[in-house]
């Protein structure tokens, strides 16, 4: 694995670990809470049982993580996961009426922090573009 191929996956796949770890076995009431949100920009969600949700994204979170951490996981497959899990948090962002200014694109101060997962994205991208699996 090349230094690129390595932060993009290295730096963004233990923060979501983390994220994912942190998740699993949440209490009840939080979890009904996060899943109400989440349904802004993925209504679907609805239809997991509000107090396994916490659960099932950590799951989730950690699955994603572990196909960027591990490294006989291609650049392609580790890159769609991203970008799949980055364009799953812009749905919340584009969802919720407060997050942009008045051009739906720029966010507010509210918006930002679900903003920057554009980042990820891009690095999603990036990795299915090319990055190469293979050392030069």
């Amino acid at each position: 694995m090349n230094l690129a191929a390595l932060a993009l996956r290295a730096i963004p796949g233990a923060f979501i670990l983390n994220s994912g770890l942190g998740k699993i076995g949440m209490p009840a009431e939080v979890s009904a809470g996060m899943q109400e949100f989440a349904a802004t920009g993925m209504p679907l969600v609805k239809q997991i049982p509000a107090d396994k949700f916490g659960t099932v994204l950590g799951f989730a979170e950690t699955a994603v993580a572990a196909s960027l951490l591990l490294p006989f996981v291609p650049n392609r497959i580790a890159g769609l996961a991203l970008t799949g899990f980055g364009s799953g948090l812009l749905s919340l962002y584009f969802g919720n009426d407060g997050n942009t200014e008045s051009d739906n694109i720029r966010p507010t101060e509210a918006g930002l922090p679900l903003a920057k997962d554009s980042w990820l994205v891009a690095m999603g991208l990036a990795l299915l573009a090319g990055v190469n699996d293979k050392e030069k």
